[in-house]
């Protein structure tokens, strides 16, 4: 007799501890809410810009700097997807970006009327008449970039000259030693929008 009526209140005993966990204390007592307590959202980090490659020849002469709009940096987005398309590394990129922030700031220019560099359109100021495409295709930055980068991929050794040479070789220029003063900001623009 003595036994069931141990396993009875053992059992009593059990329920009620069970019920205790599962149901929570008793007492009023103040337990913090899982959706009161921050979180610390952690980010895997992305992969790295090598550097020395976007600068290997180190920057020549006093470098120079513009804020971006918006608009600005959203062509700088679209220079580098052109220039992944393209199959091509960071460093084609940092001669892209250094040369439409010598054309043009990186603004998608249109006819200037008197102040057109003739018939000169676009992030990098290329001409319809010298077969660059129409001023439909110049002034979207995919087509222009990529027109950019084909007269690029055709100089042999632009990986190992200086970004003024290399750029100077594309575009003819007037003004042949402007485009080194962008390298510095070109290359932060790379390693801030590469892997973004």
């Amino acid at each position: 007799m003595n036994t069931i009526i141990r396993k009875s209140v053992l059992g009593v005993a059990g329920l009620a501890f069970a019920g205790g966990v599962f149901a929570g204390p008793a007492t009023a007592q103040a337990v913090p809410s899982v959706e009161s307590t921050p979180v610390a959202v952690v980010q895997a980090d992305k992969p790295s810009v090598d550097k020395a490659k976007l600068i290997p020849h180190g920057v020549q002469g006093a470098q120079s700097h513009v804020d971006l709009s918006d608009e600005q940096v959203a062509n700088v987005k679209a220079i580098i997807a052109a220039t992944k398309k393209a199959g091509m590394d960071e460093r084609a990129a940092v001669v892209s970006i250094a040369t439409a922030l010598q054309e043009s700031k990186l603004e998608n220019l249109g006819h200037l009327g008197d102040r057109n560099d003739h018939d000169s359109q676009g992030l990098f100021q290329q001409r319809p008449s010298s077969g660059w495409g129409t001023i439909e295709q110049i002034t979207d930055p995919e087509y222009s970039t990529t027109a950019f980068l084909k007269g690029l991929k055709q100089v042999d050794g632009w990986q190992d000259m200086p970004l003024t040479k290399a750029a100077q070789t594309v575009q003819v220029s007037a003004y042949p030693d402007h485009y080194a003063q962008w390298e510095q900001q070109a290359a932060d623009l790379v390693t801030e929008h590469w892997n973004s």
